[in-house]
């Protein structure tokens, strides 16, 4: 390729480059603030101890995969064992909370991957607890967002958290 044509392609194809990375941004962004509404309405629930809308935010075949406990299962029964924290907290015998920060989004208008880590904590009988878990969702759009799969892949560090601010 002779320079003058070299000259001349480059700032076409960073044109092209830059205008197809912003429209990408563009794009994301309608379902970025959606998503960041479904990670609300998830911390609001267990806030609330709130379980019937809990389980409401992941599809009925939904699976949790627990890097921690070398176990996968259908979300169905990890809720079955979470009720009574939530009945808990509804009662107000419990205080429940959870914070998310993500390090990637990723997707399209009906499929999102989400990598980062969560913050869960609670009090129960004046003894405060929490701990920050490393996670990754892959969700679906059908009219509303739900979670398909939750991977709580490994403990976090609170270092490691305040890096994704």
């Amino acid at each position: 390729m002779t320079p003058l044509k070299t000259t001349l392609l480059l700032p076409l194809l960073l044109y092209a480059f830059g205008a197809f990375s912003q429209s990408n941004i563009n794009q994301d962004q309608p379902r970025i603030a959606e998503l960041d509404q479904f990670w609300k309405e998830v911390s609001r629930t267990i806030a609330e101890g709130d379980f019937e809308a809990y389980a409401a935010t992941f599809h009925e075949k939904a699976t949790l995969v627990s890097g921690i406990g070398e176990k996968a299962y259908p979300i169905a029964t990890a809720l079955s064992g979470w009720k009574k924290e939530f009945d808990d907290t509804r009662e107000g015998k419990r205080k429940s909370s959870v914070e998310f920060r993500f390090n990637r989004r990723l997707g399209d208008p009906t499929t999102a991957y989400e990598t980062g880590i969560f913050y869960y904590s609670f009090e129960q009988n004046g003894e405060k607890n929490g701990y920050y878990i490393h996670f990754d969702g892959l969700l679906i759009k059908d009219g509303t967002w739900k979670m398909m799969l939750e991977y709580q892949k490994s403990r976090a560090s609170k270092e490691e958290w305040d890096a994704l601010k």
